[in-house]
Order: C-alpha cells, then sequence, then structure tokens
C-alpha cells in the first residue's frame, strides 16, 4: 500500500524532486510531519492545503491505496 506524493514551489525545491511514492501513512499530517522532517521544510502543516486525488481536502480526511497527496504552500505572483 502507497501513496504518491507531489511537491510544488518551495516543497519541491527543498525536496529536490517533483514527486515520490511512498508507504501510505496513517494520516495527512502524519505524513507531512515526516516529509518535513526528511526534506527539512519551513512551513509548518497549518500554512498548507492539501489535495487527494485533485481535489482539496481537510487534513483529516483518511487515505485510500494509491492515492495521489498535493502539499501546497503559499505562493505570490504577479
Amino acid at each position: 500500500m502507497a501513496v504518491t506524493v507531489l511537491y510544488f514551489a518551495s516543497l519541491r525545491d527543498a525536496a529536490g524532486r517533483d514527486s515520490e511514492t511512498l508507504p501510505q501513512p496513517a494520516s495527512l499530517r502524519a505524513l507531512y510531519a515526516g516529509l518535513r522532517a526528511r526534506h527539512g521544510f519551513a512551513l509548518p502543516a497549518e500554512r498548507l492545503r492539501v489535495a487527494v486525488d485533485g481535489a482539496f481536502v481537510a487534513w483529516d480526511t483518511p487515505l485510500a491505496d494509491g492515492a495521489e497527496v498535493a502539499f501546497i504552500p503559499p505562493v505570490s505572483g504577479g
């Protein structure tokens, strides 16, 4: 059982990749906490949006095997 994590903006830069496949975590928060420790992400979970299979979801949404998870940091543009 696994999930694919997609990285965008500053998270992609810190992780040094666009995506990776990982064992299915207990929760979205646990997944991000592990990734934050591993890749040194500066942003706390509260500053991010999270999407599962292309739709924004709450942080307590359960994950299914094979889900695609995207953590989306705030971005500025102009």
